[in-house]
C-alpha cells in the first residue's frame, strides 16, 4: 500500500517541533516502518532497516525516536510485555485498507523508553540535539565573522603631523634642525597611533570572551 505525504501533514505541529535531524526518520515512520494505522512494534535494530537499508543507522534511530517522541509526533506504549510505537498524526488511507496487528495505544499515553534506558537515555539524547544545534549557530557565526565585509582602514599617514618643519614640510636631505624635530614628532605620533589600535583591538577581543564567560558552550 503506497502512502504519501500531504502538504497538511508537513503543517502538522508534532511534525514541525520535531528536530531537524529527526525529520527524515519522521517521513520513514509515516511511509515504510510503520503499520496503516502509523503503529509498530519498537525494535531499534528493524525500524533502522526499513528506514535506512543498508546502513549502520540503530543508534541513529534510538535517538532519533526519543526526540519525537519529546516533540509529540509518536506515542511510546508498553502492551503484550513489549513496547509499541504509535504516530500521533498517522498518513490518510483507504479505510477500507486500514488494518493493524498492534495493540491500541492508552489514552494515557506513557513516554518511557525502557528498551534503551528510559529518562536517563532521553535527557542524553536531548543534550547532544541541543549541543549539536549550539554548535551549528556557533559555527555560522563564526562564518559570519570571518565572511562580513569592512571599510577600509584609513592610513594613519594621512592624519600625521607633516614630516618636516614650515619652511620644508616634505623634509630634506640637508641638516635643518627644525626638520629634525617635526620628524621625530612625526614618528613619535604615528608609533602612539598604531599601539593605540592594537591595544584597542586587544580590548575587544576581551570583552568578546567576557560576554561569552569562557565557554561559548
Amino acid at each position: 500500500m503506497q502512502r504519501r505525504i500531504s502538504a497538511e501533514d508537513m503543517r502538522w505541529p508534532g511534525y514541525l517541533r520535531a528536530p531537524h535531524e529527526a525529520k527524515p526518520t519522521a517521513m520513514g515512520l509515516w511511509t515504510t516502518a510503520t503499520d496503516p494505522l502509523g503503529r509498530c512494534e519498537l525494535v531499534p535494530e528493524l525500524i533502522a532497516a526499513a528506514i535506512y537499508p543498508g546502513e549502520a543507522a540503530t543508534d541513529l534511530v534510538v535517538d532519533h525516536l526519543l526526540m519525537l517522541a519529546d516533540s509529540g509526533f509518536l506515542t511510546i506504549y508498553e502492551e503484550r510485555g513489549s513496547e509499541w510505537i504509535a504516530l500521533r498524526r498517522p498518513l490518510r488511507v483507504d479505510a477500507r485498507l486500514a488494518s493493524s496487528d498492534a495493540p491500541e495505544p492508552p489514552r494515557e499515553h506513557s513516554r518511557t523508553f525502557a528498551a534503551v534506558g528510559g529518562a536517563g537515555e532521553r535527557a542524553r539524547a536531548r543534550v547532544r540535539s541541543e549541543g549539536a544545534e549550539r554548535s551549528g549557530e556557533w559555527e555560522s557565526w563564526e562564518r559570519e565573522q570571518e565572511t562580513r565585509s569592512r571599510p577600509p582602514r584609513r592610513p594613519l599617514l594621512l592624519d600625521a603631523p607633516p614630516i618636516g618643519c614650515p619652511d620644508h614640510p616634505s623634509g630634506r636631505r640637508e641638516d635643518c634642525g627644525p626638520c629634525g624635530t617635526y620628524r621625530r614628532r612625526h614618528d613619535r605620533w604615528l608609533a602612539q597611533e598604531r599601539y593605540t589600535l592594537q591595544m584597542t583591538e586587544y580590548e575587544q577581543t576581551q570583552e568578546t570572551e567576557e560576554a561569552w564567560g569562557g565557554d561559548p558552550f
